[in-house]
């Protein structure tokens, strides 16, 4: 696996454990941000094993989309959770009037969760079959 990935597969598992607390702290705005990240975050290091980088988040969702969900490489409900993460954070980030359900942030927790074990799983035997 490329560094690259394994930081940033680091770095999702870091960002759900911050949303984690951030929920115990009642601090569902802020948690529904940083568990967008952490499934960008995912998406991005699976993007990288395949040579692809990309600037905005909108071409990392659709590349993510067109790579792993369309292919049927990964399910595409994580394709689906990643973007409505991203409304999530937008709303959460730029709309003062907005609120998002603690429990909404509880289910994305759990499927970025499941997101992390089935990327990791996927690029686990991506390395194995390159080595064989």
């Amino acid at each position: 696996m490329r560094e690259a990935s394994q930081k940033l597969l680091t770095k999702a598992e870091a960002s759900i454990k911050a949303t984690e607390l951030l929920l115990e702290a009642k601090q569902a705005e802020f948690a529904a941000s940083r568990i967008y990240y952490a499934m960008f975050y995912i998406a991005e290091a699976l993007l990288y094993e395949k040579g692809l980088k990309f600037k905005k988040h909108s071409a990392v969702h659709s590349a993510f989309g067109e790579q792993f969900s369309k292919t049927g490489i990964l399910d595409a409900k994580f394709h689906k959770t990643l973007v409505k993460a991203f409304e999530n954070r937008l709303i959460s980030d730029y709309d003062i009037d907005a609120a998002i359900p603690t429990e909404d942030v509880r289910d994305m927790t759990a499927q970025a969760r499941e997101f992390l074990e089935a990327a990791s799983a996927y690029l686990a035997k991506h390395e194995s079959d390159k080595s064989s």
